[in-house]
């Protein structure tokens, strides 16, 4: 089914996800200051969550855009937390919740929050298809739709049994695009051919593609060396037939000013601009990785409690796109309350147990080298 959207909705999406911090609490101040140039500039769409800071997201939605600004200036995006869904009865409780924590009065968009197959069969389960319906039949829904983590072949299930679904939030990038594991063409062609529009999560892969190796960045200045980095990964999926939206969780007004000039007015790549990406991806796919498959065996007996396949996947990340700056953001977040990886007390009970014979203890010295200065 064809819904229309998209038509009347501006490119860019503000995501409520990444803020800005000052210590503990959001820097509000920096807040308002970029939602005012969105609004300025005429973007309208504001994404939150009820799981994003356990509220903090949809309490800064409520500061900084709902009480700042008439209803029909914004539309915004919220979600229902699926792992917090047990019985049909929950719905309405968390439903509750987030209206009360925006004050939005009604939400322009609201999803189911990151379907898999199993989270989808327990939505059918519980009666959430038909939850988000009801709650747009009275008023409080404008749009339904559900963000969406698993195969090409799921979302063509779910899309086929819930004809009624309007829009569904995918992980579409460049890096993405062609990779196994995400499906993010073969999840963006199964959409279309559903006549299904989309609001596009992780454009820029979480920060990943905004900075990146010397190597790769100079290849694209090569090319056109007035474009930002992340530009390149904002017009890739922009330019797109069927984008409602493209998210993007921005945290400096730099960001904001960037993307509004970039996805203002979309331009389309050209056919020298799509050959560099395809050769930015081989040289991400030809990095060395660490051919962990995170089965964790190794960690139940670690002694120092280390999150071995998370920091493995932390350095292929950084091997694949030189992001050190990200890298390490998420090192520190992967050994807060865990070991780091210079703590290894080189027992080797990981490396017993590995079923792919993996150097762990050596491994971990290199990402030591890398991460902790």
């Amino acid at each position: 089914m064809t819904t229309g959207l998209g038509s009347d909705v501006q490119k860019l999406g503000f995501g409520f996800m990444r803020l800005p911090m000052k210590g503990e609490e959001v820097d509000l101040e920096l807040v308002n200051k970029m939602v005012d140039r969105f609004i300025e500039e005429g973007f309208t769409y504001f994404d939150t969550a009820y799981v994003y800071g356990d509220g903090v997201s949809e309490h800064a939605i409520r500061d900084a855009v709902v009480r700042r600004y008439p209803r029909e200036k914004f539309t915004i995006a919220d979600k229902m937390p699926m792992f917090k869904v047990n019985s049909n009865e929950d719905y309405q409780k968390l439903f509750d919740i987030s209206l009360e924590r925006t004050e939005a009065k009604y939400f322009d968009f609201y999803l189911l929050h990151a379907l898999s197959n199993s989270s989808f069969e327990k939505a059918e389960a519980t009666g959430g298809f038909e939850f988000i319906a009801k709650k747009k039949e009275e008023g409080y829904i404008k749009h339904i739709g559900f963000s969406f983590h698993d195969s090409a072949e799921v979302l063509d299930k779910i899309l086929t049994r819930h004809p009624e679904v309007e829009f569904v939030q995918l992980q579409l990038n460049y890096a993405d695009w062609e990779n196994d594991n995400v499906q993010s063409r073969l999840c963006y062609e199964t959409a279309r051919k559903h006549g299904v529009n989309i609001t596009v999560m992780e454009p820029v892969k979480g920060g990943t593609l905004a900075k990146l190796s010397d190597e790769i960045e100079a290849k694209f200045k090569a090319v056109n060396p007035d474009l930002s980095i992340p530009s390149w990964a904002m017009r890739f999926i922009g330019e797109k037939d069927g984008i409602i939206t493209v998210l993007s969780g921005m945290n400096t007004l730099e960001q904001i000013e960037d993307n509004m000039k970039t996805l203002k007015c979309v331009k389309p790549l050209s056919e020298l601009e799509e050959q560099t990406i395809k050769e930015v991806v081989d040289i991400f796919n030809s990095a060395e990785r660490i051919p962990c498959t995170a089965c964790r065996y190794c960690t139940d007996g670690c002694p120092m409690q280390i999150n071995i396949p998370r920091l493995f996947s932390i350095m292929n990340n950084y091997t694949m796109f030189g992001n050190l700056e990200g890298a390490k953001k998420a090192y520190a977040q992967a050994t807060d309350g865990h070991g780091k990886a210079s703590e290894c007390l080189q027992c080797g009970q990981c490396e017993g147990v590995c079923p792919q014979h993996l150097p762990i203890i050596e491994n971990l010295q290199k990402i030591a080298a890398v991460f902790e200065d």
